[in-house]
C-alpha cells in the first residue's frame, strides 16, 4: 500500500491495516513485545487476537501479557488429544476477517505448516501476508509468504532466561561470513540496479532482496540493518552521497573489481 504525502490529514489514512493473528500453542510469550514492534513498521495492528486453550496450564504465562498489549484471548478447545484445533478457528476467522474487514494485510504468527494454504489464499485476495516464526518453521510456510521474520530475532532476553535458563550469546560480527547462497542473493541484488560503473542505491537493494527471499533479514546475521551486513563484506566498498532533493544522505553500494 502506497504511503500518502505526510500531512496531519493523510497520516492515519496512509497506514496499513494489519490482523495480527497469533497462535499460543507454537508462539512464546518472550516474543510479543519484539512482534508488536515489528508489526508497527508495516502498519497499524487494527485485530490483535491470539488462539489457545485458555482452560490448560500451559498458556498460563501468555496471561499476562494480553492485557498488557491489548490482545484479545479466543477460547479453542482441544476436542481430541494429539489434534490441534487452534489450527483450525484461526484459519476460520481469517476468512472471515477477509471477507467482513478492510483490512490491507494478515500478521500470521505460528511455525506450523498448517498455515501455508491460509497464506496462500490470502495473498491471491490480494493481502499482503506477514508470517512470524522460529526458525523450525516448514519452508512451504515461509516461502509463501511476502516477508517472514524468524522470531528468535524478536525475544526478549531477560524473559527468555526465565523461562529456559540463560540466553543464547549473540552472534559476534567479527565472525560473520558469508556463504554462497547469501553472496549470490546480495550480488543479484545489486547487479539488478548497479549503473554503468556498478554502483546501486541501497535502498532499491533492500527491496530487490525481499522480493527474492522473503525471509531475509540483516537481523538473522547478526546486523540491525542492511548496510552494515553490506560493510562487513570484504567485496563491497559503500558510499554516501547527498540526497539530490533533501538534506539527508544515501549510502550506494557496489562490488569491488577484481585487480
Amino acid at each position: 500500500m502506497p504511503l500518502l504525502p505526510f500531512s496531519s490529514q493523510s497520516a492515519e489514512t496512509s497506514q496499513s491495516k494489519l490482523a495480527v493473528l497469533i497462535d499460543a500453542d507454537n508462539t512464546r510469550p518472550a516474543i510479543i513485545e519484539g512482534l508488536l514492534d515489528e508489526v508497527a513498521k508495516y502498519g497499524i495492528a487494527s485485530v490483535k487476537r491470539i488462539y489457545g486453550d485458555w482452560t490448560s496450564t500451559n498458556l498460563r504465562s501468555w496471561k499476562d501479557r494480553l492485557l498488557e498489549f491489548a490482545i484479545q484471548p479466543i477460547q479453542q478447545f482441544s476436542y481430541t488429544s494429539g489434534k490441534n484445533a487452534t489450527d483450525s478457528a484461526m484459519i476460520i476467522d481469517a476468512m472471515d476477517l477477509l471477507y467482513s474487514e478492510k483490512l490491507d494485510g494478515f500478521c500470521i504468527v505460528s511455525s506450523d505448516s498448517d498455515f501455508t494454504r491460509l497464506a496462500a489464499r490470502l495473498r491471491e485476495s490480494g493481502r499482503t501476508v506477514y508470517g512470524f516464526g522460529e526458525k523450525k518453521t516448514p519452508r512451504a510456510f515461509v516461502s509463501v509468504c511476502d516477508k517472514f521474520v524468524y522470531t528468535e530475532i524478536l525475544r526478549d532476553n531477560q524473559e527468555e532466561a526465565d523461562e529456559d535458563g540463560p540466553p543464547a550469546a549473540p552472534k559476534v560480527r567479527k565472525d560473520f561470513k558469508v556463504d554462497r547462497k547469501l553472496l549470490k542473493l546480495l550480488h543479484d541484488a545489486v547487479d539488478d540496479l548497479a549503473d554503468e560503473s556498478g554502483w546501486a542505491y541501497l535502498g532499491g537493494v533492500g527491496q530487490k532482496i525481499t522480493n527474492r527471499s522473503g525471509d531475509f533479514d540483516p537481523r538473522n546475521y547478526g546486523f540491525r540493518k542492511l548496510g552494515d551486513l553490506f560493510r562487513a563484506i570484504p567485496q563491497v566498498e559503500t558510499e554516501e552521497r547527498p540526497q539530490e532533493n533533501g538534506s539527508g544522505r544515501q549510502v550506494y553500494i557496489r562490488w569491488k573489481k577484481r585487480k
